[in-house]
């Protein structure tokens, strides 16, 4: 049995896949989400979810290593991974373009990457799924943000446990508990099929060495002992629901852009977060100015859907009147916002409890 959380048609298949164009970008794949919660395994996931629609390319575009922000919380993510496994051999799982096992080899690691989509030149990435066939086993398993793509991640995990024989895992995950409780209804997307709170991933092993939060809470993480994975909870699960107003802070924003057009606006951010943010002001009837993005692989390309086109910090400040209102998609780059852009603008964090 499962109960539905949470319905929303038309998302973008992959948000993080950028277009050369307008008319490609509005062009491009949509799909629906059903979220649901399953009341025996009390796992959360989008029950219309069909893998087949997603396909990665070279227009995929995910870094947020740009950010020092986000360098400091890999950088976290090693202490942790130091604390439990140094010294001994691992492997990363969906290592993606291989940032953090570079990162970790820099460091003196002995780590070994795992990805079918690996495009670099990385002689110590495999390009294959993992799987007892490879004959590669290690002493910890390195899984970050990797789970909520997976459409059944128990069987996902219990089959890794199969092929490395056992061993220890580190697995990080987005926090649904930080989405529910900050109201990001923009942190929901097609491409994340899963959505994982600390109880979920806790009830899912017998023995867990440290579980918690990190990147200003909106990430989980646990690690754990693989060999005690639970195909099943072995006590009821609580039933959840939404808060009331989950979605309210979009007429927030369409208010504040309605009341002084002439004020002008932008979002900061377009990942995932400012490609669904910017989608729905459009289907509100608003349009920002300008969408932001200090990734230079996303500058003058649009985003899906929407349509609408990526500029670089500077071309927008360029462009912005000081006093324009910046909906800045993810408060822990706030301050690195406002130090980028000499504090001139309205800084709205749309995530934060003062924008509810």
């Amino acid at each position: 049995m499962r109960h539905e959380l949470y319905r929303v048609t038309d998302l973008p298949v992959l948000q993080n896949r950028t277009f050369a164009d307008p008319a490609s970008a509005q062009a491009s794949a949509s799909a629906d989400m059903l979220l649901v919660q399953d009341e025996r395994s009390g796992l959360i996931f989008n029950a219309a979810f069909d893998a087949g629609k997603l396909s990665y390319d070279a227009d995929y575009q995910n870094e947020q290593a740009h950010s020092g922000q986000f360098q400091k919380h890999l950088s976290d993510v090693e202490g942790i991974i130091a604390k439990h496994f140094k010294g001994q051999e691992l492997i990363e799982v969906g290592c993606g373009k291989g940032y953090f096992l570079e990162l970790l080899k820099g460091l003196g690691y002995s780590i070994t990457g795992i990805d079918p989509a690996y495009e670099g030149g990385n002689a110590d990435v495999i390009k294959a799924p993992f799987t007892r066939g490879l004959g590669l086993a290690a002493d910890a398993i390195v899984l970050r943000h990797v789970l909520e793509h997976i459409q059944d991640p128990v069987s996902f995990l219990a089959e890794m446990a199969n092929a490395n024989q056992g061993g220890q895992i580190y697995i990080e995950v987005p926090c649904f508990d930080w989405i529910l409780e900050h109201k990001a209804w923009f942190d929901l997307f097609y491409e994340h099929v899963n959505y994982f709170r600390l109880d979920d991933l806790r009830r899912m092993f017998g023995t867990v060495h440290e579980a918690g939060h990190l990147f200003g809470g909106q990430y989980l993480y646990i690690v754990a002992d693989l060999s005690t994975l639970r195909l099943t909870p072995d006590q009821p699960v609580p039933r959840l629901s939404l808060p009331d107003g989950f979605t309210a802070s979009l007429d927030r924003a369409v208010q504040i852009i309605q009341s002084a057009p002439e004020q002008g606006s932008a979002i900061w951010g377009a990942s995932s977060k400012g490609v669904i943010y910017s989608l729905f002001l459009q289907r509100a009837g608003v349009a920002v100015d300008r969408v932001v993005d200090i990734n230079p692989a996303k500058q003058g390309r649009y985003l899906p859907l929407s349509g609408a086109r990526v500029s670089s910090p500077q071309e927008a400040m360029d462009a912005l009147p000081e006093g324009a209102n910046l909906f800045v998609m993810n408060s822990n780059y706030l301050e690195e916002i406002k130090r980028m852009t000499g504090g001139r603008y309205v800084y709205h964090a749309v995530d934060s409890a003062s924008f509810q």
